[in-house]
């Protein structure tokens, strides 16, 4: 079921926080923040409503964060979007940019698996032929 075929449905915030994975304080905080791109409606009693076009922007926000996009560029990027066609290329530029820290942090962790997996190695050789002892001794 894509989005024009539920663009009417309202979910609760409850929904939308088990759909996305994130907390009701969460979302309040991202529709404070103006990180939504759509804005929530509201039931005649006050509480939220939103659509499942904003779950699916929501996806896009927590991988983005998780990833470790800033605040204030995701911030940019939702008013970007907000804004409508015509700032595709400011969207790609901020996209691009964060892509390649990911990149970088990626590299940075493969780096750090690569020592893990040379010194998981060395302790496993030296158990399995019995001298382990003495490996990294402040003692010795």
């Amino acid at each position: 079921m894509g989005i024009a075929e539920t663009a009417d449905e309202q979910l609760s915030i409850g929904e939308v926080a088990e759909r996305t994975g994130l907390s009701v304080h969460a979302l309040r905080f991202y529709e404070r923040e103006g990180l939504l791109v759509g804005r929530v409606r509201r039931t005649s009693g006050g509480r939220r409503r939103y659509t499942p076009f904003d779950v699916d922007w929501l996806l896009i926000c927590v991988k983005l964060r998780e990833s470790g996009m800033p605040l204030a560029d995701l911030k940019q990027f939702a008013e970007l979007v907000r804004q409508g066609p015509g700032n595709e290329a400011e969207r790609l530029e901020l996209l691009d940019v964060h892509r390649q820290r990911v990149d970088a942090q990626i590299r940075a962790l493969e780096e750090c698996r690569s020592v893990i997996a040379w010194k998981v190695g060395v302790y496993a050789e030296h158990l399995a032929r019995g001298e382990a002892g003495g490996l990294w001794d402040p003692t010795a």
